[in-house]
């Protein structure tokens, strides 16, 4: 593996406050924080969800920062999530930047009779992002699963 050039320390600060904002999104998202969610997100921002990834059209396409509260709402849905983020790439101009990260989700659910299930998803998110008064935020995030799996789950 060949060696980086050196970088700005401006632009090792913005490759940080990226990193820490796709993780602030999975924390949010584990935690129920809706709101801390949608503050990641420019106020026009663009959200799709490709619930097959090799489809040429979402499932769902969301307009504007407020129409994200009914997809992070969803999440109330299971007893406990839990999202590892894990590679991610990141290509810098100026202030704006895009990037593709890969995270597994674990979704718990519980049915009325007691019985636990667990759906994994393989999710990789197609993000363009935008510096607004210093500080990073989505301006669009595509969310691509590219896989699941649901089986029964023990406590």
């Amino acid at each position: 593996m060949a060696p980086h050039a050196p970088i700005s320390p401006q632009e090792a600060a913005d490759r940080l406050a990226i990193r820490e904002l796709i993780d602030a999104y999975a924390h949010c998202a584990d935690r129920r924080d809706a709101e801390g969610q949608m503050a990641l997100f420019t106020k026009d921002t663009r959200f799709l969800v490709f619930m097959d990834a090799t489809a040429t059209e979402p499932t769902q396409e969301l307009h504007g920062r407020e129409a994200l509260a009914p997809v992070f709402d969803n999440l109330n849905t299971y007893r406990a999530t839990t999202h590892f983020n894990g590679q991610s790439t990141v290509s810098l101009d100026g202030g704006r930047a895009t990037g593709e990260s890969y995270c597994i989700a674990h979704h718990i659910s519980v049915d009325d009779s007691g019985q636990r299930t667990i759906m994994i998803a393989s999710i990789r998110y197609l993000d363009t992002f935008a510096k607004h008064d210093g500080e990073w935020l989505f301006t669009e995030r595509r969310l691509m699963v590219d896989w699941t799996e649901t089986r029964p789950c023990t406590p």
